[in-house]
């Protein structure tokens, strides 16, 4: 009983100090006040506050702490504005921010001559910014100008005309990008217009939103002004024609090259051992295991399509970003006729007693599902699909969009053909033009250097 006591004593010992009361916490918060130590103090102050409000002395611990973190931001303030006004003034946003969010635990006042120093230092501030973007909408740099209004704004909200100012710089700075039909030399003129649209739909989900210069222009509103000669021989020029037509300020264009494809068929031929329930001698339910018979078929195929694309610009026709380079998609179909019976659970590829008393038939069982079904596919992975897919067929363009997100295999008779996987492997590609845009984003036109001037990409 003594043993249990202490025992007891010793974790109500822990739990105090793990969840310290306002009063520990407010003469810690003093302790650490005492030592100079002014933001431990004002986190343990703060600390006491959240959890006794009303504790007055909780609430005079917090305001020495916030006292003296003051002063001492002030005179960091003053010093750093002899080196770097700048950074003095971004301190300055960091201390009056500081002050709004200590208002819910201690007042923070400030008087003069600190009011004027402060006001002095944003509006100094706020000055250069200001006069950074006029110069960089001077020189034809709207997304600079947009950004450097926006600096002037945090310093003094309401300096002079800003607000307008940034408004015109921003509406300047906006991007169109119309993304048009590939030229394709598979065979198959719909799919560059087809890798266009699932290009066009994702990259419209990924930009909506209003936080990147850079918009998307609807399918629709390109659509319009393509030409039957278009589908499919789209050349570079017509890419260039087809954007200006549309109204966007770039393009993304590209061509599809040669589509290679491997194919393989490999079959498992072990058994794997199932856990039944049975009857021993006396009668009594026990569990045991029994091999049975799960013949496997795997269809494998990787195709390879060769892809080019290019982000250029329709005043000019310049070549901004551009990327080549094949396209990869390695597709998995297994099969079974055998129909599970139980939980996924209840299955063993390799069973305990065989792993002791054979361990090289166990190594050649496992090493032949591996290469049939996938190093990391389970046979409970197998088995669920299995099931799944007897309850619920997949349908055509579910399987071909859980070959590009990459799953391990899919539970299926037939592999989709070649043309198919190649598409999906090229529709993908939309997050490689995702990053090039999002790499010229923030970029002014006049400070994009050529890439290329080629006619193919």
């Amino acid at each position: 009983m003594r043993r249990w006591t202490t025992v007891v004593i010793v974790l109500a010992a822990l739990s105090g100090f793990g969840c310290a009361g306002p009063a520990k916490l407010t003469e810690k918060s003093e302790g650490k006040l005492a030592e100079g130590d002014m933001w431990q103090a004002w986190r343990l102050a703060t600390r006491a506050l959240d959890k006794a409000p009303g504790n007055p002395r909780a609430r005079e611990a917090a305001a020495a702490a916030a006292s003296m973190i003051s002063q001492d931001w002030q005179r960091r303030i003053v010093a750093l504005a002899d080196v770097d006004s700048m950074d003095a003034a971004e301190q300055v946003l960091k201390y009056v921010q500081f002050r709004a969010e200590a208002a819910n635990y201690a007042a923070v006042p400030v008087g003069e001559p600190w009011t004027s120093t402060e006001s002095s230092l944003r509006q100094w501030a706020a000055a250069e910014c200001y006069a950074d973007g006029m110069a960089a909408m001077k020189s034809g740099r709207p997304k600079k100008a947009y950004s450097r209004y926006s600096d002037a704004m945090r310093f003094a909200a309401n300096y002079r005309d800003v607000g307008a100012r940034a408004e015109a710089a921003l509406e300047q700075a906006q991007t169109q990008v119309a993304i048009v039909p590939l030229r394709s030399s598979t065979g198959n003129r719909q799919m560059g217009r087809d890798v266009a649209a699932a290009w066009n739909g994702a990259l419209l989900e990924q930009l909506a939103g209003g936080e990147t210069f850079t918009h998307i222009l609807p399918a629709e509103e390109v659509e319009r002004e393509l030409r039957v000669s278009d589908l499919g021989r789209t050349s570079r020029a017509d890419a260039i024609r087809i954007g200006r037509k549309a109204g966007a300020d770039r393009v993304v264009w590209g061509s599809i090259g040669a589509v290679e494809a491997k194919t393989g068929v490999q079959f498992f031929t072990h058994n794997v051992w199932h856990r039944v329930p049975s009857r021993d001698e006396s009668g009594r339910t026990v569990m045991r295991w029994v091999e049975i018979p799960f013949p496997v078929v795997a269809r494998t195929r990787t195709v390879q399509a060769n892809l080019a694309y290019e982000v250029i610009s329709t005043r000019g026709g310049t070549t901004l970003a551009r990327e080549s380079g094949p396209r990869t998609l390695e597709a998995r179909a297994l099969w079974t006729a055998f129909v599970p019976d139980g939980a996924a659970d209840t299955y063993m590829l390799v069973s305990e007693e065989i792993r002791r008393s054979d361990p090289e038939r166990a190594t050649r069982i496992e090493s032949e599902w591996a290469n049939v079904v996938g190093a990391s596919t389970t046979l409970s992975q197998v088995i669920d699909a299995r099931r799944a897919c007897a309850k619920r067929p997949l349908d055509h363009p579910a399987v071909l969009s859980r070959y590009a997100s990459g799953a391990a295999f899919v539970m299926i008779e037939e592999l989709p053909s070649t043309e198919e996987l190649a598409q999906a492997s090229l529709c993908s590609a939309w997050q490689a033009v995702h990053k090039s845009l999002l790499a010229l984003d923030e970029v002014d036109d006049v400070d994009l250097g050529p890439v290329s001037a080629s006619e193919a990409p």
